[in-house]
C-alpha cells in the first residue's frame, strides 16, 4: 500500500493510555519515516503545555507552548498546524502521527488539522476492553482526576471516553488478558460499524514496502494497523455521523450478557412524565443515545447522551418538518437523506429513537418504563394545542 502524497495525518486518542502508547509505539515501528507529535496537557496548572517530537528512535525535538485564554487544548489547536506544516515542509516525514493527550477529544483536532490545509488519513481511538466498561460507569469530574484540559472543562470520564470511542471509525484493540467475551462484545455493541484492529506487537525491523522504497523478495506488506492509518478519513461525513438527527445509532443486539435496546416510537413524550423518570432511564444502561421530542415542544429535536449515570438533554434544532420548504435548501443533504428515510406522514421526521446498550440490561422493565412516558391515547387525541398547555418541565433542565 503506497503512503499517500504529501503529508497524511493520523489521530491516535483515547483515554486508555497505555494502550494508545502501545499503537503508536506499533505505527512508528510499521511505518518508516513516521514521527509521533505529542502535546502533553499535564504541566497546563504551570502555564504551559510541553510538545515533543519523536520517532522510533526516540525525542528529535522538544518545546513549550504557551497557555491560550488558560485553555491547555486552545494552546494546542495553535500550535498543533504550524508544528505538522513546519514537518511537511522540511521533508522525509511520511506519516505524522498526532497523539492526543488523555481528554483530548479527537473531533475538534481532526477538524483543526482539516481546517489548516492538511489531510487527516485516519482516525484512531485505542481502547482496552477491558476498561471500557469501568470507564462508561465513572461520572466523575476530569478536574478530579487531573485530566480537565481547562479550568473551565466540566466534562466526565465516562462522556469524554463515549465521545472518543464513536467517533473514530477505527478502534486499536489491546490484547487485554483480563478482558471477556462480554468485555468485547460491549465494544463491539457501543460502535458496531469500527473497524477493530488488534495492536499485537511491533513488526521486525526489515524492509516495507510503503510504497516508496524498490521492492525487493524481502518487502512486507503495511500491518493492518498502519493500513487504517492510511485508509483516509472524511472530517465531514464524521460530523454529520455523530449529529443526533442523522447519527448512525447501534441496532439490536443481544450476546455474551450484553444488550442493545433500540425504542422507536412516533407518538411524543408527555414532558412531566419523562422528567420524572429521567433518574430511572439514564441509570438503565452503561450507555444511551439518541433523539427524542416533548409534546410541549414539537417542533425542538431533543439530544440524549447518558454515560457514567449522567445525563445531557439539550436542543439538537429544529425537526425538518416543523421548517418552511424554503428553508429545506439550506439543510445538508445528509440530513436530508436521514430524514427521508424515516419520514412520517402525520409527524414528518419526528419521532423517538433511543438506543440503550448495558450488561443486563432489564429489557423488559426498561420498555414499560419508557412506554409509560408517552402521551396516552386521551392526551394525544387532544391535540397539539392541548399539548402545548402541558407542564414545560423540561424548561429548568434546558436553561430556557
Amino acid at each position: 500500500m503506497a503512503v499517500p502524497p504529501g503529508l497524511p495525518v493520523v489521530i491516535v486518542g483515547g483515554l486508555h493510555a497505555d494502550a494508545r502508547r502501545a499503537a503508536v509505539a506499533r505505527l512508528l515501528a510499521d511505518v518508516p519515516g513516521s514521527v509521533v507529535l505529542h502535546h502533553d496537557l499535564a504541566t497546563a496548572a504551570a502555564g504551559t503545555v510541553v510538545r515533543t517530537i519523536r520517532d522510533a528512535s526516540g525525542i528529535l525535538d522538544a518545546g513549550e507552548a504557551p497557555l491560550v485564554n488558560d485553555c491547555a487544548c486552545c494552546a494546542l489547536r495553535e500550535d498543533l498546524v504550524p508544528e505538522l506544516e513546519r514537518l511537511r515542509d522540511a521533508g522525509g516525514t511520511r506519516l505524522a502521527v498526532v497523539e492526543l493527550w488523555d481528554s483530548v477529544e479527537p473531533k475538534a483536532m481532526a477538524e483543526v488539522v482539516t481546517a489548516g490545509g492538511l489531510t487527516v488519513s485516519g482516525v484512531i481511538t485505542a481502547v482496552d476492553p477491558a476498561l471500557v466498561l469501568p470507564y462508561l460507569g465513572n461520572g466523575d469530574d476530569l478536574a478530579d482526576g487531573g485530566l480537565a484540559a481547562a479550568a473551565t472543562d466540566q466534562r466526565t470520564v465516562a462522556d469524554t471516553f463515549a465521545r472518543q470511542l464513536e467517533y473514530a471509525p477505527v478502534l486499536a484493540v489491546a490484547d487485554s488478558p483480563e478482558a471477556d467475551d462480554e468485555d468485547r462484545e460491549l465494544l463491539a455493541q457501543l460502535h458496531p460499524t469500527a473497524r477493530q484492529v488488534p495492536i499485537g506487537r511491533a513488526a521486525p525491523a526489515d524492509p516495507v514496502d510503503d510504497g516508496l522504497t524498490v521492492p525487493t523478495p524481502r518487502l512486507r506488506p503495511l500491518s493492518p494497523l498502519a493500513r487504517a492509518a492510511l485508509a483516509g478519513f472524511d472530517v465531514e461525513a464524521a460530523a454529520a455521523a455523530q449529529h443526533p438527527a442523522c447519527a448512525l445509532l447501534p441496532a439490536e443486539a443481544d450476546a455474551h450478557g450484553v444488550s442493545t435496546l433500540v425504542w422507536n416510537r412516533r407518538r411524543p413524550f408527555h414532558p412531566e412524565r419523562l422528567y420524572a423518570a429521567l433518574e430511572d432511564l439514564t441509570c438503565a444502561a452503561a450507555r444511551s443515545r439518541g433523539r427524542f421530542w416533548l409534546a410541549d415542544k414539537p417542533d425542538t429535536l431533543f439530544h440524549w447522551d447518558a454515560a457514567g449515570g449522567a445525563l445531557c438533554v439539550e436542543s439538537a434544532g429544529p425537526w425538518l418538518a416543523s421548517l418552511p420548504d424554503a428553508a429545506w435548501e439550506m439543510v445538508p443533504p445528509v440530513r436530508r437523506a436521514a430524514a427521508a428515510l424515516d419520514w412520517d406522514a402525520e409527524h414528518g421526521d419526528r419521532c423517538q429513537h433511543l438506543v440503550f446498550t448495558s450488561p443486563g440490561l432489564d429489557r423488559d422493565g426498561l420498555e414499560r418504563l419508557l412506554e409509560s412516558c408517552l402521551l396516552t391515547d386521551a392526551e394525544y387525541a387532544a391535540g397539539r394545542d392541548a399539548w402545548q398547555r402541558l407542564p414545560h418541565a423540561f424548561d429548568t433542565l434546558l436553561e430556557v
